[in-house]
């Protein structure tokens, strides 16, 4: 049976798709491949250049590292409580804004959803200086609550699930559980966060990520070095003097803070599609 033109068109298209995705794919792993080589070698042979072939050094820098000046495993912990928690309330009370402005109808609902998306113009380093006052105010130097409690209020993933929560949620099945008797917090519990799970998982990824890898305002609040996170002392040990500089461990500690993220997107990453089959009755 000969093919139609569409039928070629169509699969010319799909394999300059295959083409793209396969270069697009190996432009963002490839870093990593060249990040876990690096890993495996020792400061002397970074120094001469890379090569596509492992080396021996993974273990001996793996030790070096765990026994280097700054805390490593302590940091790792640290960036655990704190992109944790963050991801955690983050998605958590920005559903239930998003909940809020599409489940409710109240004199300024219009003005606090534009408001929450012109907070979303104002870039973290504008706001650093007064953050930084009010938090040495408030005597909360050195204290995980000031990286924690910030990340409630985040317009862009509420922005993102609100989009989500008007395609999925239909205000007919609100009713009808207010109907049942079912209270609010039930509501929002047992029938909107199951339906927001897919949106949810996504926004958890992101803003774990986001936590685990920010540098910018931990440097500025932790000092001791027991509180530090992750990129904080990934930070110091770059920045250490000529003798005590090892690019192989740099390399090993990199590598090694990537994990807990890539466990958490495998954990998530099934919800995104699992959980599209989940919704709600459709208006």
């Amino acid at each position: 049976m000969k093919k139609t033109k569409s039928t070629v068109g169509v699969q010319g298209r799909r394999i300059v798709s295959y083409i793209v995705l396969i270069l697009l794919s190996f432009l963002c792993l490839v870093w990593f491949y060249i990040l876990f080589i690096n890993a495996t070698r020792s400061h002397a042979e970074l120094s001469r250049g890379f090569t596509p072939l492992p080396s021996h050094y993974a273990v001996k820098n793996f030790v070096k590292m765990l026994h280097s000046t700054q805390p490593i495993a302590r940091g790792m912990l640290n960036s655990l409580i704190v992109a944790g928690l963050s991801a955690l309330l983050c998605t958590y009370f920005s559903t239930m804004t998003a909940y809020a402005i599409h489940a409710y109808r109240f004199r300024f609902r219009k003005f606090a959803y534009t408001f929450i998306l012109a907070v979303m113009m104002i870039p973290t380093q504008v706001t650093a200086l007064g953050f930084i006052r009010l938090v040495t105010r408030m005597k909360l130097i050195n204290n995980y609550i000031p990286l924690i409690f910030p990340a409630i209020a985040a317009p862009a993933t509420f922005f993102y699930l609100k989009q989500y929560m008007d395609s999925v949620l239909s205000l007919s099945l609100v009713e009808a559980a207010r109907i049942d008797g079912a209270g609010e917090f039930h509501i929002f519990n047992a029938i909107v966060l199951p339906l927001m799970r897919p949106a949810v998982a996504v926004q958890a990824i992101f803003t774990f990520v986001a936590n685990w890898n920010n540098y910018f305002i931990p440097s500025l609040i932790l000092k001791n070095e027991k509180m530090k996170t992750l990129p904080v002392l990934i930070a110091e040990l770059r920045g250490a003097d000529f003798l005590k500089f090892d690019m192989g461990v740099v390399y090993m500690t990199i590598a090694f803070s990537i994990f807990p993220v890539i466990i958490v997107y495998l954990l998530l990453s099934k919800n995104i599609v699992g959980g599209i089959a989940l919704g709600g009755v459709k208006e």
